[in-house]
C-alpha cells in the first residue's frame, strides 16, 4: 500500500470533512461524522480515486450508547494499489445516516443487510427493506441485545448434559 496515497486521503479528510484518522495494526480508519458522508465520499471517489467501495457492515458495541453502532465502510483502488476504511460513529438510540448509494451504487445492497441485520435506518436509500430476514420479522438478529434461542448448543464437551434434556418425538 502507498503510504503517500493514505497521507493525502486522511490529509483531505481531516481538511475538508473532520475527520480523525487512526492506524491499528496497519490499517488505516478514518472516523467521520454521518451528516458529511455523502460529500465525503464523493471526494473520495472523484478526488481521491477510490473506485470501488469493497465492503460495509456496522459494528454493535452495546451496552454503549454513545456511540452504539459504527458503520464500517472498505474503499479500494485498484490504480492506486490502496484500500482504507472510514467509520462513521452513530447513536444507539435511533441509529440514523444518509445512504450512499448515489455515490456508489453497490451500496445500495449492503445497506439494505445493514438495516435488516442491525436496524439502523439510511435516510434517501431507493429501497429500504429487508434483504434477508422475512418481511413480517421482528427485530435485527446482529444486535447485541437481540435475545438468543432457547436451545444449547452442542458440542462434545456438553454432548451428554444435552442428549438427556434434548426433545424427543412421541412413539
Amino acid at each position: 500500500m502507498s503510504e503517500s496515497v493514505l497521507k493525502k486521503v486522511t490529509d483531505l479528510l481531516a481538511k475538508e470533512f473532520d475527520g480523525q484518522a487512526e492506524v491499528f495494526r496497519g490499517e488505516t480508519h478514518v472516523f467521520l461524522s454521518p451528516d458529511v458522508i455523502v460529500d465525503a465520499f464523493t471526494e473520495i471517489r472523484d478526488q481521491l480515486g477510490f473506485e470501488m467501495l469493497t465492503g460495509a457492515s456496522a459494528v454493535d458495541y452495546y451496552p454503549a450508547t454513545e456511540p452504539r453502532f459504527h458503520l464500517v465502510y472498505q474503499f479500494n483502488s485498484y490504480s492506486q494499489k490502496t484500500r482504507f476504511e472510514v467509520r462513521v460513529p452513530l447513536d444507539g438510540n435511533d441509529p440514523e445516516c444518509d445512504s450512499v448509494s448515489g455515490v456508489y451504487p453497490n451500496a445500495n445492497w449492503l445497506e439494505r443487510e445493514i438495516y435488516d441485520m442491525f436496524g439502523i435506518h439510511f435516510r434517501n436509500h431507493p429501497d429500504l427493506r429487508r434483504i434477508i430476514m422475512p418481511a413480517d420479522w421482528d427485530g435485527h438478529p446482529l444486535r447485541k441485545d437481540y435475545p438468543l434461542g432457547y436451545e444449547e448448543v452442542q458440542f462434545t464437551f456438553n454432548f451428554k448434559e444435552i442428549e438427556q434434556r434434548k426433545p424427543r418425538p412421541k412413539d
